[in-house]
């Protein structure tokens, strides 16, 4: 009777390979770890001789300076903590909005690029061409001083209606916050729920009957309709906060500032121009047989593109594409060059106060660590979730 192969039990010997590679990544761990906190010591001991302060402890001292543009209330003699949360909810405002838009105008772009209509492929080479090489500091600058240069002035602006727009920025109604509006939120979060699971029951249909069914304006309309039926059981309140015209500038209603649109469409419009080319090369890289069998199956070009060459492209677009968010995101610090009270303009303001300038530009250094690694994260699970598999 043969007794069953037992697996080998691991060697604590130099010679084996596999005990070498632990005692390489120990030590290489070790070595990183001692370079960090000599590093750490030097910077202290050198700090406490130059009487420089240290410390945490500022973040809970009154901030002493007002902040142009927040999304919440903020008063100059609140804390530092608080005015570092302003400029991380400026820098991700404009960062969130930034990748969106980049991603339909880059999208929108590359695949214009393909058009039969010479026009539009000429716009699109010549967009690309144009953005892509003016750096984008220069941008951000040009978009400043259209807003602030050739506009009009605040005491007479532009309207569309009940907009607003002059050298102040874009003023809009907002409707004021009811019962409504809560049950609306609250509703269109739920609709976000149901559409995602009507998505993957459309899908799973369509692999076994083979019957397309939408799966996007069904969602759409899942989301907005019960977004209104939200607001209708809230007792569907209409009053709006309009805007204004005021002596001096406009009053009341919302608002977008100059600052804010600048750094939006200058990030949105230059990193836009790559991501057209990193949609460009990953339809280049779909086989013309693809399109053909598509055609031979009766598919429209449109339905061709949305159907069989965008979702093998994803593969070679996905991981480029992660590249140029990271980019638009980290980029968004040039906004203060431009006046937007972003984190890095609030972390210098601290700084220049505090002296704290270790602490100040450790808080800049883990927020886009974050925020590159959460991007970084999502996109990896999306291209995870895009990839072909094979059978």
């Amino acid at each position: 009777m043969s007794t069953p192969n037992k697996a080998p039990k691991p060697s604590w010997s130099w010679r084996s390979q596999a005990f070498r590679g632990w005692i390489y990544q120990i030590v290489t761990v070790l070595a990183i770890l001692a370079a960090v906190l000599y590093l750490a010591h030097n910077t202290k001991v050198n700090m406490e001789a130059r009487g420089i302060q240290s410390g945490w402890d500022f973040m809970l001292g009154s901030a002493g300076f007002d902040i142009g543009e927040s999304l919440f209330a903020y008063d100059s003699g609140d804390p530092y903590w608080k005015a570092f949360l302003i400029g991380l909810s400026n820098t991700l405002r404009v960062a969130i909005l930034g990748i969106i838009l980049t991603t339909i105008l880059g999208t929108l772009i590359g695949v214009g690029r393909f058009s039969h209509n010479a026009l539009v492929r000429g716009l699109c080479l010549c967009y690309v061409e144009f953005f892509r090489n003016i750096p984008v500091l220069l941008q951000l600058l040009m978009w400043y001083l259209m807003f602030t240069e050739v506009l009009p002035a605040s005491d007479a602006p532009l309207t569309l209606g009940p907009i607003f727009l002059s050298k102040g920025g874009v003023n809009f109604p907002i409707p004021v916050w009811a019962t409504g509006q809560h049950f609306a939120v609250i509703a269109m979060a739920l609709g976000l729920v149901v559409a995602w699971l009507y998505r993957r029951w459309a899908m799973q249909s369509f692999e076994r009957t083979g019957v397309p069914k939408s799966l996007f304006w069904v969602p759409v309309g899942i989301v907005v309709g019960l977004g209104v039926v939200g607001w209708i059981v809230g007792g569907a309140p209409m009053e709006f906060n309009m805007p204004m015209q005021g002596e001096f500038a406009i009053e009341n209603g919302g608002a977008l500032t100059p600052e804010f649109l600048s750094v939006l469409l200058g990030l949105t419009v230059y990193t836009a121009a790559f991501v057209a080319e990193v949609v460009r090369g990953g339809i280049s890289s779909v086989a013309l047989g693809q399109s053909e069998a598509a055609a031979a199956l009766g598919l429209s070009r449109r339905q061709t593109m949305r159907l069989v060459t965008l979702p093998q492209a994803l593969r070679v677009i996905i991981p480029p594409v992660t590249n140029q968010f990271l980019n638009l995101t980290k980029n968004s610090s040039l906004a203060v060059a431009i006046g937007y009270p972003d984190l890095v303009s609030i972390a210098n303001t601290s700084l220049n106060q505090t002296g704290r300038a270790v602490e100040c530009i450790a808080v800049i250094m883990l927020v886009y660590l974050t925020t590159s690694l959460t991007t970084s994260f999502g996109m990896n699970w999306y291209n995870n979730r895009s990839a072909i598999k094979e059978r």
